[in-house]
């Protein structure tokens, strides 16, 4: 059985009571939403070293990174290293999108060293092997993603919602189909002229998703890639296409989740996150970002963190990091590094926003160790201890020493800290 029908039973397994230990959250909780299908717990049961992950508005807010190669760039070597960190910084899933290279090996070296959840496109590889989006064909698909679910691969971004009906609405948007499984399908479908092979071919898909206990991460093909997108009408068709699948998933016996948007202005988050909710039965929605502003090449992990912050506050269970090189090329370490701190801060301050279980101890842990000058105690605390540490031993830190009551900033005779800790004492502090 699923995940999801054994909840439905009322059967805890083995996967939900780690996830609810790992979420500190009550396993009859996540067992009850599991049931609902208002969290998943993505856990292939070929996925031998997983631990597992609760994804749904009932818990914290997890973060997602994609690695991966691409035809012009990184290698096996470096994605590996990128895994490394990502599960060092506490990511809570990655997914593998590669494009280039040994796709099956990279995939069973991701797989075999991630005890997280891992995610793929499986379009992805079938593009690469049909040599064009001329050539898919459904059997390519279906064989495709039976392989993938074989080699433990525990979520999968379909592209199932974007039908040939949309693609009128999409002619007059400013950046067109931004999604590149989207963009594949469109050109299929154009090509062909025949409906999208993911939608006709949905039930056997939900057979094999069924058979290794693979969750739907239900792909956003038309999710807008400007401001000037957002909210369109391809990008509402789409998502009402989308509530239809989830039904289907849930009465297949598999978990679902909804990828939702892409580049949305603050002042309609809500709105996204609302709809999303209210047309897709409460499945737990995937957010990339969303970007609030088009006009930061070179920073959009923070226009991407202010806008997922937001989404999360909102009611997302789940976003997607986004990296400095969005828009620009295939992120380096460094790269992934800020990709996840932005990612987990925007998570962590929705967390605090909606009042979850846990969630200000860390908080409250920091402040106090920052008021009593406890050094070590702060790196230990913060989502980035070596970089924490790496900012306070800079400069004129070398010669003060970690050690001493105040910081460079202020030093000792401007630090209000220390000036606080002195107040109804005659003796200054030391």
């Amino acid at each position: 059985m699923t995940q999801l029908e054994s909840a439905r039973k009322g059967s805890l397994t083995p996967e939900i009571v780690k996830a609810a230990v790992r979420e500190g959250a009550e396993s009859g909780l996540l067992l009850k939403e599991t049931a609902a299908g208002r969290a998943v717990v993505p856990a292939n049961i070929n996925h031998r070293n997983l631990f597992p992950a609760a994804i749904g508005k009932a818990f914290n807010c997890k973060i997602n990174v994609n690695l991966g190669t691409s035809g012009l760039g990184s290698g096996l070597k470096k994605e590996i290293q990128k895994l490394e960190l990502s599960i060092k910084l506490g990511a809570d899933t990655v997914m593998d999108l590669s494009t280039g290279g040994g796709l099956a090996k990279i995939r069973r070296e991701m797989i075999s060293r991630s005890s997280l959840p891992v995610g793929t496109v499986p379009l992805y590889e079938v593009l690469k092997r049909a040599g064009g989006a001329g050539n898919i064909s459904r059997s390519l698909i279906l064989e495709v993603i039976e392989e993938q679910a074989e080699a433990g691969v525990d979520f999968m971004t379909v592209h199932a919602g974007l039908l040939r009906a949309h693609l009128p609405l999409v002619k007059d948007r400013v950046t067109g189909i931004v999604s590149r499984g989207g963009a594949a399908i469109a050109k299929w479908m154009e090509l062909n002229g025949k409906e999208n092979p993911f939608y006709t071919s949905f039930d056997e898909i939900c057979a094999i998703f069924k058979k290794h206990d693979v969750t739907f991460s239900l792909g956003d093909g038309l999710r807008p890639g400007s401001l000037a997108d957002a909210c369109d009408a391809a990008q509402f068709a789409e998502l009402k296409t989308l509530g239809g699948l989830v039904k289907r998933s849930r009465a297949a016996g598999v978990q679902v989740m909804v990828e939702g948007p892409g580049h949305v202005p603050m002042d309609k988050i809500f709105l996204n996150v609302e709809k999303a909710d209210k047309i897709c039965g409460g499945a737990p929605f995937y957010v990339l970002g969303p970007l609030v502003t088009d006009i930061a090449p070179g920073y959009d992990h923070i226009t991407a963190a202010i806008g997922g912050a937001i989404a999360a506050w909102a009611g997302a269970s789940f976003l997607c990091y986004v990296t400095p090189k969005e828009h620009l090329g295939l992120p380096g370490l460094e790269d992934v590094r800020q990709g996840i701190i932005a990612s987990k801060l925007a998570a962590h301050a929705a967390d605090l926003a909606r009042g979850r279980t846990g969630a200000a101890g860390r908080d409250l842990a920091l402040s106090k160790a920052r008021y009593s000058f406890d050094w070590e105690r702060q790196f230990r605390l913060s989502l980035d201890p070596e970089r924490a540490r790496s900012r306070h031993e800079e400069g004129a830190a070398k010669k003060t020493g970690a050690d001493k009551k105040f910081c460079t900033m202020c030093g000792p005779d401007f630090c209000s800290m220390r000036v606080s800790r002195t107040l109804g004492k005659k003796k200054a502090l030391v």
